[in-house]
């Protein structure tokens, strides 16, 4: 199947994660985008190549990873295609997750088995400012033609990793009073780079602009957030409060104490990537770690979406783990939510993916049931409006 081909979806239980849901729906797709969705659709009224009889099945957007590192720590290859971390300076803004991805992982096809359609990819928690994430698509062979967002946050981070990586050498940040002075710093440099070069193009005065000033302008003028590597309640709130110093938006990733903080999260209004959960507390940070956090975040108030971290815990789970905090207090649709539309609002890229919707970018997954049942099989799973993977028994 060819883009610009058409495809028609009869028949499924639709949830469409835009407010309105079908018991017995029908999709059509043409030139790798939503074209309709109706309860009835004639097939005789459309020369389709592909028609997918989906009775008794859930049709659902695409599901989505915000926070991940896939093609970056590679699967089967071990430490010498990890390529996570720039350990040799805890300031690097400038670096490209992009770079440095191959869309040859084995993970990249096991996302696509399990009906996830896009993720968020970047670099890894060891600098206080890591570098760019890109959002993109996990069907394909030349990252430029799968992503989507381009840069599409910015990764700071807070708490042990930062602290051992250097601190472990000597180096600043041995403290978190280090990590929050060097990310005020960078931050206060940043903008006053951004100010010059607006004074001077209000001028009409010559600027010369630096590569490793460029790269924060995004941020500063909103565009894309902040991604705050954050596990503890101190943590999440020093983010909190240097994003709010700066006027910048900010994702709270991981979130693991989020629940004993979820009225100052609320009152900030920044949205949470909670997770992973499928892991030990092997770690200080992780010691309060509990399967509530996203359902007390969301009673709360905060938008809330999951991440798996691939390849902390492997990127297939993440159906199965929202179904562990819909059974927390989360429920069923919120859970969905959490691994559809929330997660396509907070990495900005909502008005493509994340829910089906007419005009839409058509990334759907098919499955045999309810997703985040242990039981469930990926059925169909449609990127660009190409069908990408069908389930064969056996």
């Amino acid at each position: 199947m060819k883009m610009g081909d058409k495809m028609l979806i009869l028949g499924g239980k639709v949830f469409t994660m835009a407010g309105r849901n079908y018991e017995c729906g029908s999709i059509l797709i043409k030139d790798g985008k939503i074209a309709k969705i109706e309860d009835v659709i004639d097939p005789s009224e459309n020369t389709d190549d592909i028609i997918i009889d989906a009775k008794g099945a859930w049709v659902l957007p695409g599901l989505i990873d915000p926070h991940s590192h896939i093609g970056i720590s590679e699967e089967k290859t071990g430490s010498v295609n990890n390529n996570s971390n720039e350990c040799s300076n805890p300031i690097t803004p400038f670096i490209k997750a992009m770079d440095a991805i191959n869309p040859m992982d084995s993970a990249f096809h096991t996302a696509i088995k399990s009906g996830i359609t896009s993720v968020m990819v970047g670099p890894g928690s060891a600098n206080v400012v890591g570098g760019q994430f890109v959002f993109l698509k996990t069907r394909g062979r030349c990252v430029d033609d799968m992503i989507v967002l381009e840069p599409a946050g910015m990764k700071i981070a807070l708490g042990e990793n930062p602290k051992t990586t250097y601190g472990n050498n000597n180096m600043m940040p041995s403290s978190k009073m280090s990590i929050g002075a060097m990310l005020r710093e960078t931050l206060f440099a940043a903008k006053q780079y951004a100010d010059a070069k607006q004074a001077a193009k209000e001028k009409g005065e010559a600027f010369q602009e630096e590569y490793r000033n460029e790269c924060w302008l995004p941020v500063l003028e909103k565009k894309i957030p902040l991604k705050a590597h954050v596990h503890r309640a101190d943590d999440i709130l020093t983010a909190i409060r240097i994003a709010k110093l700066f006027d910048l938006d900010l994702t709270l990733d991981h979130c693991t104490e989020g629940h004993l903080v979820a009225e100052e999260i609320k009152k900030s209004g920044y949205p949470a990537i909670v997770g992973p959960i499928l892991t030990t507390r092997n770690k200080v940070e992780l010691q309060y770690m509990d399967l509530k956090t996203a359902a007390v975040l969301h009673q709360a108030g905060v938008k809330v979406s999951m991440t798996m971290d691939h390849p902390v815990t492997p990127i297939e789970y993440l159906p199965l783990c929202a179904g562990l905090i819909a059974r927390e207090g989360l429920g069923v649709e919120e859970g969905l939510k959490a691994i559809t539309i929330h997660a396509a609002e907070i990495c900005k890229v909502a008005s493509r993916v994340g829910s089906i919707e007419v005009g839409k970018d058509a990334d759907l997954a098919i499955f045999s049931g309810n997703p985040m049942e242990t039981f469930t099989t990926c059925l169909y799973t449609i990127i660009d409006g190409l069908l990408v993977y069908q389930y064969h028994e056996g």
